[in-house]
């Protein structure tokens, strides 16, 4: 049994770099990388963010498909991906802190106005604004999961009045949880600021159409850390150029890179940053090699995903 650390993607860590942090908590483990991964049948797991096209059939005695993160939706819809395969994911607290505190900041950016004030500065120009009052402030967050509980825990805890919005009912003391799509037009109604973390699946792709769009408040902000196809980015632009949003931004979009002469870039309310909201994994690359473990003894996996549901 090898275990094959295939990242997939580029502009993120070495694979050499994962390989060596899992045997250092695994050091007698087969551990191999894409560029030198020896003979494919002695593969039975793979650990990668993102599952390369043809991958699969190289691997023919593949058994268990490690995402490194939490979005799997690439893996377990892969058309090449063989019913029998399992796929688990990860649930560190490094990148959940993270992407709490990507939120945090941009809307302490917009609270306080700050890119008003930069502004002012390169005009030479003293001109006080009114930063809004955080208690008075509604932040709602969609996705109460492990990262979004975290989000809403930070948010309320600088004093936000956090409204917190899932598929199935939640409790997160000092959040107003809601849940139902019944329950979400009325809330986006009532938020300054909407920090997304949602999954994609089939109820969630495409969710933020012109329609929804429209619920939200005059003047709000809508922050995606989740998963770029849950915005439809033309009902976006719309939204941001005619109302009611005042701006978007966006750690995650529908293609990614962003090719160079998409709108978005361009857009003066739209603001992008390279999906780079939660970035360190932290522990969580023991439990890489703990599941690594199980798979060969036939134990419980850490975080196995349902595929038919696909979290």
């Amino acid at each position: 049994m090898a275990l094959l650390i295939d990242i997939g993607i580029t502009g993120w860590m070495e694979e050499s770099d994962l390989a060596a942090q899992v045997l250092a908590s695994m050091p007698d483990a087969d551990v191999r990388i894409s560029t030198d991964m020896g003979n494919p049948e002695d593969i039975t797991m793979a650990a990668v963010v993102s599952l390369n096209s043809d991958r699969t059939a190289q691997l023919p005695n593949l058994q268990l498909v490690q995402k490194l993160g939490a979005g799997v939706e690439t893996i377990v819809n892969h058309p090449a991906l063989a019913d029998h395969v399992r796929v688990t994911r990860l649930k560190p607290d490094a990148p959940a802190r993270e992407i709490a505190e990507w939120f945090l900041a941009y809307v302490l950016r917009a609270q306080r106005h700050l890119s008003e004030h930069a502004a002012s500065q390169s005009n030479a120009a003293w001109e006080p604004i009114e930063p809004r009052y955080t208690p008075d402030t509604v932040v709602g967050v969609l996705g109460l999961g492990h990262i979004g509980s975290r989000s809403a825990g930070m948010l309320r805890d600088i004093g936000f009045k956090v409204k917190g919005w899932s598929r199935s009912p939640k409790t997160i003391e000092g959040v107003d949880c809601l849940h139902g799509y019944d329950a979400l037009p009325a809330m986006l109604g009532e938020c300054d600021f909407v920090c997304a973390i949602l999954p994609s699946t089939e109820d969630t792709r495409g969710l933020f159409d012109r329609a929804l769009l429209s619920k939200m408040k005059p003047g709000s902000h809508l922050l995606n850390a989740g998963r770029g196809d849950l915005i439809d980015e033309t009902a976006l632009m719309v939204a941001l150029d005619n109302g009611p949003l005042e701006h978007a931004i966006l750690d995650v979009v529908s293609q990614e890179p962003l090719p160079a002469d998409n709108p978005l870039w361009a857009h003066p309310k739209v603001t992008i940053t390279p999906h780079v909201s939660g970035w360190h994994l932290g522990e969580a690359l023991k439990d890489v090699a703990e599941n690594f473990r199980r798979l060969s003894t036939g134990e419980t996996l850490l975080h196995e995903v349902d595929r038919a549901r696909g979290y």
